[in-house]
């Protein structure tokens, strides 16, 4: 089993036409990095290079967000803005589409190109826009895969992330981890990643088993911040450490809010206890870090609920990130089945 979270999102902000040149070049870039064969690259690249596009055309405050799948083989382009949003967002990816008098045809290209596109608007000054392209090879497209979206971040003016993320699907659940170095830099990225390593020995343990195996891997490093999630079809199993927050989302409101119990995982942690809660298919639980201002919870608009998982992490992180921290968020739903 491969994990290709390993590097924070990269982050391209696109105001000025030139970030469209950017776009496609780190787009190509993190798709060979991916390993993705042939031409795959390059169409990654169109991707980008046609979001970007729109996204500088039409958007204020545009940014595309580009990583590996967070689960399985492939590429993500995530496309967020603040624009004036569209009336009729589903029409847009159709070849002849236009709100500019342009010919309208890149949505078009991207819906064509990707595996998976999906994109959704709100109407009226500031609303914005959310889109996501997967570009994966031949026989990488099952559904359950789209039911998970991710975006970790650096603090502004760091080259290191102290934030990491990952999400595995095992015989019995989907088991999803965010992690928090304790600080910034180099010292709190060494931190996440060796708890990264300890979560990937055996994601399928009982969480407090998993976190504790994370306590005696962090004891020679600065210590982190711990959230752990357990899917399975109908609710979830919630286990966190620190600054790590847990969300349940339905289109009607937030019906869970849960937060890590006091300590540092590596240096004084107390004895891990799991909370259960009921996660009806169509729900999507949340993890994110403190990078992400908790306040969003508290009373979301609709067209934030009804985003689905990777339109819902970019958005949250477009949206409510604080600049001068890591971010992460993790937004996942239960598959109807697992392997």
């Amino acid at each position: 089993m491969t994990h290709p979270l390993t590097a924070p999102t990269t982050e391209v902000r696109v105001d000025h036409r030139s970030a469209v040149h950017l776009a496609a070049e780190t787009a190509r870039a993190v798709a060979r990095e991916c390993g993705l064969p042939g031409a795959l690259p390059d169409q990654a690249a169109l991707i980008a290079s046609e979001l970007a596009t729109n996204l500088n055309k039409h958007a204020g405050d545009g940014t595309l967000y580009v990583q590996p799948l967070p689960l399985g083989h492939g590429v993500e382009i995530v496309a967020a803005d603040r624009g004036p949003g569209m009336r009729d967002p589903e029409r847009c990816p159709a070849d002849g589409c236009t709100t500019a008098g342009t010919l309208g045809g890149g949505l078009g290209a991207v819906n064509r190109m990707a595996t998976h596109f999906t994109i959704r608007s709100a109407d009226g000054p500031g609303a914005g826009t959310w889109a996501c392209a997967r570009l994966t090879p031949p026989g990488e497209r099952r559904q359950e895969w789209q039911g998970v979206g991710t975006v970790c971040l650096p603090a502004e003016g760091e080259e290191d992330c102290g934030d990491a993320r990952a999400i595995v699907d095992t015989g019995s659940a989907r088991t999803a981890v965010v992690l928090d170095g304790l600080g910034h830099g180099r010292a709190a990225a060494e931190a996440a990643q060796a708890a990264l390593g300890a979560f990937h020995t055996d994601p399928d343990r009982p969480l407090p088993e998993v976190v504790t195996r994370m306590h005696r891997v962090l004891r020679h490093t600065r210590g982190a911040a711990v959230g752990l999630l357990r899917l399975y079809p109908d609710r979830a199993d919630y286990c966190g450490i620190g600054n790590i927050r847990a969300l349940a989302l339905s289109h009607e409101g937030v019906s869970y809010r849960l937060t890590g119990q006091p300590g540092v995982v590596g240096w004084e942690m107390p004895a891990p206890r799991v909370h259960g809660f009921p996660l009806p298919q169509g729900s999507t639980a949340v993890l994110h870090s403190d990078g992400i201002d908790a306040r969003w919870g508290l009373d979301p608009p609709p067209r934030l609920l009804r985003l689905p998982p990777p339109l819902l992490s970019a958005a949250l992180a477009h949206g409510h990130r604080r600049v001068r921290d890591d971010a992460t968020v993790l937004a996942a739903r239960s598959p109807l089945r697992l392997p």
